[in-house]
């Protein structure tokens, strides 16, 4: 059951930590919502198996109610990879060129 209550906080994180972190990136980014939601959630997913690696939030190391350690670690790791791809996406599909000037 912990590694379904893993997943299951991980998407939800996803839904609202993706597109949030999404905001914080200047300009226009080229990665659309369902990318920044999968890239969010696979980041609280790592950022959760990181704190379970830890010993943050398992039966060992947990309290009655929200965890908000293992919670803060699954933001923080979810927003640096949406945060990290969309600069990589945006990078590479931005190729704009100028025109050359008129010949006279």
């Amino acid at each position: 059951m912990d590694w379904l209550s893993t997943i299951i906080g991980a998407l939800v994180a996803g839904i609202i930590i993706g597109p949030l972190a999404r905001l914080v990136l200047p300009g226009k980014q080229n990665i659309s919502i369902g990318m920044t939601i999968l890239v969010g959630a696979v980041g609280a997913l790592v950022g959760g198996l990181v704190a379970d690696w830890l010993n943050i939030g398992t039966t060992e190391g947990t309290t009655a109610g929200i965890d908000w350690i293992k919670l803060g670690i699954q933001v923080a790791v979810a927003a640096v990879l949406v945060i990290a791809y969309g600069s990589m996406a945006g990078r590479g599909a931005s190729t704009t060129t100028t025109p050359p000037p008129p010949a006279t």
